[in-house]
């Protein structure tokens, strides 16, 4: 939006870019980026607990 030829708003392209004084100086574009590219895209990896653990916990709550 900010590199859009067509500017319709009511402020500045700097202004949007740089709401206040302070951003001028440390203004931080992060980049944007797929995780490994297209692989990690389509091979998610989870890092949760496998779903076993949760029943076994919930077995001892229980009693089981």
């Amino acid at each position: 939006m900010i590199m859009s030829t067509d500017w319709n708003q009511p402020y500045s392209r700097e202004k949007a870019a740089y709401p206040l004084e302070y951003v001028v100086s440390s203004k931080f574009w992060p980049s944007v980026r797929r995780v490994d590219s297209a692989y990690g895209d389509r091979n998610l990896m989870c890092a949760c607990i496998p779903t076993t653990a949760y029943a076994e916990e919930s077995e001892q709550e229980v009693g089981v």
